[in-house]
């Protein structure tokens, strides 16, 4: 009898006493995530940890994001924009502009793949989020996971981790959302386009690039100083060329630092009883709008200034103006090499790339001036 007691009173202190179904499933969301991350190799630097924590937080009286609790203090750097603003330093550090100032009218493609954000602000108001909540939905279009996690955490702090989320998971999947959604939009002639070598660019220009681009952006949208600063520093540590062992350090062992603290919270998050909502699933198809309408919005501009440059410009550069540096160039050249093997859009790819991480920025910092 005193054996069974013991027994009961152990099951009663463990977490199968407390395991939900709502538990079970984010267990299962967490198994997936790391699959991707381990087997298919979908971005695995972010899905990884980020299915990690969704296990651990599922894990019933392990208190990891309550009060006290590791995860509870390390989400500090989140909730208060410290993570993602060190991330974009080392981004810039990592960053190389010159294919964006060597042909500066693909700065234009970065701009037009912002579409999808607009459009997704629509439709989030339509199904009844606020307007706050709809800008933190809507940034997720750009592909650039801090700046989803800064506007959101700034607008929408509620949404957190279904947005966070689906702008990671988003992002990991370029490979597969974006070369449907080119094909459909570009003839097979229009996909076999070579386009002209780049022109060497002066480390000058290289230096000037960071301290102008932050001094106007900071000038006309001041609530975007501490992302494109933090970008723009990294990127003159990297251009330089006198703090090596600084621009190393952004590069490698701060934003590893980072990327795994952050990653994890975000997975952290994804707790059952908040994750699991109507709301989550609104977010997360409205995300994926967001994300097919910027890659369209890219690639029809890569079209329309194919016809005004007489045909200099091969619209599949267009898809990279989302912010998933690199992996979206490497999708343009890839299918770009599936219709003409003698095809290397690779540099092309990376100015909207580039651009787009600025652009993504600029529009944060729009939806911030407006509704802070």
């Amino acid at each position: 009898m005193n054996f069974l007691t013991s027994v009961l009173s152990l099951f009663t202190l463990s977490g199968f006493s407390a395991l939900t179904t709502g538990n079970m499933i984010m267990l299962l969301v967490g198994g997936v995530l790391l699959y991707l991350a381990i087997v298919k190799k979908f971005e695995p630097l972010l899905l990884l940890p980020i299915g990690f924590g969704a296990i651990l937080v599922n894990l019933p009286l392990g208190g990891l994001m309550e009060e006290g609790g590791l995860l509870y203090y390390i989400s500090f750097g989140i909730n208060h924009e410290i993570f993602p603003c060190l991330i974009f330093m080392g981004i810039g550090a990592m960053t190389d502009f010159g294919p964006l100032l060597a042909n500066p009218i693909t700065l234009l493609l970065g701009a037009a793949a912002q579409l999808g954000v607009f459009v997704a602000l629509l439709g989030a108001k339509i199904l009844g989020f606020t307007i706050r909540e709809a800008a933190s939905i809507a940034i997720i279009g750009g592909a650039d996971g801090p700046t989803a996690i800064y506007l959101t955490v700034k607008l929408a702090p509620q949404l957190l981790g279904a947005v966070a989320v689906a702008a990671y998971s988003y992002m990991s999947l370029v490979p597969l959302i974006q070369p449907p959604i080119m094909k459909l939009l570009t003839t097979p002639e229009e996909r076999k386009i070579v386009m002209k070598q780049l022109r060497p660019v002066s480390r000058t220009e290289r230096i000037l690039f960071p301290i102008i681009s932050t001094v106007l952006i900071g000038l006309l949208l001041p609530s975007s100083v501490p992302i494109i600063g933090m970008l723009m520093l990294g990127n003159l540590f990297r251009e330089s060329l006198v703090v090596d062992r600084l621009s190393n350090t952004a590069q490698n062992e701060l934003i590893n630092m980072v990327t795994i603290f952050l990653a994890t919270c975000v997975g952290a998050t994804m707790q059952a009883q908040y994750f699991l909502t109507f709301q989550t699933i609104e977010i997360i198809i409205l995300g994926l709008i967001a994300f097919a309408f910027s890659t369209a919005g890219g690639v029809l501009f890569g079209k329309l200034l194919n016809k005004i440059t007489g045909g200099k410009i091969n619209p599949l550069i267009g898809a990279a103006g989302v912010s998933a540096v690199p992996m979206a160039a490497r999708v343009a050249q890839r299918v770009g090499q599936e219709a003409n093997p003698r095809n290397f859009l690779l540099m092309h790819a990376m100015g909207p790339n580039v651009a787009g991480v600025i652009g993504t920025a600029v529009a944060a910092g729009v939806m911030l001036a407006l509704l802070q």
